[in-house]
């Protein structure tokens, strides 16, 4: 028995040296030999069972592969990527937007906070991918569609009105946590003097220096005529606009960043209005110190965050501050080179299936 299992394995070797032309040579010399003769025989026989034994399980093996490919409805399809920002605040804000957009279904129950795990369904063939917020722009070529932050998308020269595919809501009725606000403390949320900052920021003439300075980098969260322009030099009228303080009572306002030429458009309007408020801006370079800087009394407002922020701060520092007014929301937008509207993109990426 064993003189037969090492006669199929020197005739499995024999094949593998030899092909099927030389095996015949090779058996009429070493068959010449009486001793070799019988088993020689043996071992040829034996190896071609083995061989054409392996070759069936290769092709059924192969036909397994293919048909649980079909009965897997296309499943190894690659999906396509969609770029979103890696931070916390602003991934969420872009699954938010795909999900308005009808790619994917998100639990409800996590509000305006999702994360990639809260995705309950992928509607079309996608793959969400973090990447760093201001990388998105010059990456978007790597992606089917990227969601995109006003700020870092205007600088590029996108225009979310001209170039974007799907704009983030700012409809001013929404409980949108993304508005951007001015904060007081809690006990002066009544006081008449900030109330009037609010209505001068609130208006037509702020509304239209918002779009037409920052290039739709910012919207108005507030109500104001979309329809037309009443103020079609508000740019240059509001930068090159001079105040006096003098007489007038001053509120200092904790702001954040270098956008915020915005003030001397509301200065203006109060101004105009006779309100006798000059507003002072005290500029900050970290987000963490301007509503440490309110709640101890050092600034008298602050306007440089959204509410979901705010809500956090409060959460962590025990902070006693409260919205007075929503300014403006800087949208996160959809941009995609390969798709030039929503129901492209959807057409190119297809449904999942």
């Amino acid at each position: 028995m064993l003189f037969l299992y090492d006669d199929a394995l020197l005739g499995i070797v024999f094949l593998i040296l030899f092909n099927n032309q030389n095996f015949s040579v090779f058996s009429m010399v070493i068959g010449s030999l009486p001793i070799y003769k019988s088993s020689l025989l043996k071992m040829h026989n034996y190896a071609y069972k083995v061989v054409n034994m392996k070759k069936f399980l290769g092709i059924l093996i192969v036909a397994l592969i293919a048909v649980s490919s079909v009965f897997a409805g296309g499943s190894s399809e690659q999906a396509y990527k969609i770029g979103i920002p890696d931070d916390a605040t602003n991934g969420a804000r872009g699954i938010k937007l795909l999900e308005k957009a009808g790619l994917i279904t998100v639990d409800p129950a996590v509000g305006y906070s999702p994360e990639i795990k809260d995705i309950t369904s992928y509607i079309y063939n996608i793959e969400i991918v973090p990447t760093t917020a201001n990388t998105l722009v010059s990456t978007l070529d790597d992606f089917a569609a990227s969601t995109i932050n006003g700020t870092y998308a205007t600088s590029a020269g996108l225009v979310p009105s001209r170039d974007a595919i799907l704009i983030e809501s700012q409809d001013e009725g929404e409980e949108n946590p993304f508005v951007n606000i001015i904060v007081a403390r809690t006990a002066d949320k009544d006081n008449p003097v900030y109330k009037k900052i609010v209505e001068a920021y609130q208006t037509e003439y702020v509304a239209e220096y918002l779009l037409a300075k920052y290039n739709e980098a910012y919207f108005p969260a507030f109500p104001y005529d979309s329809s037309s322009v009443q103020y079609p030099d508000v740019v240059s009228d509001a930068d090159n606009y001079k105040s006096s303080k003098e007489g007038k009572t001053v509120v200092k306002i904790g702001v954040c960043g270098s956008a915020n030429e915005y003030w001397n458009a509301v200065q203006k309007v109060l101004d105009q209005e006779n309100a006798n408020i000059y507003i002072e801006r005290v500029e900050f370079d970290a987000y963490t110190l301007p509503n440490e800087a309110l709640n101890s009394g050092d600034i008298d407002l602050n306007a440089f965050q959204h509410k979901a922020y705010l809500a956090k701060e409060i959460a962590a520092n025990g902070y006693d501050l409260t919205v007075i007014g929503d300014t403006l929301i800087a949208p996160l937008s959809l941009y995609s080179h390969k798709a030039d509207s929503l129901d492209a993109l959807k057409e190119l990426i297809g449904l999942k299936k």
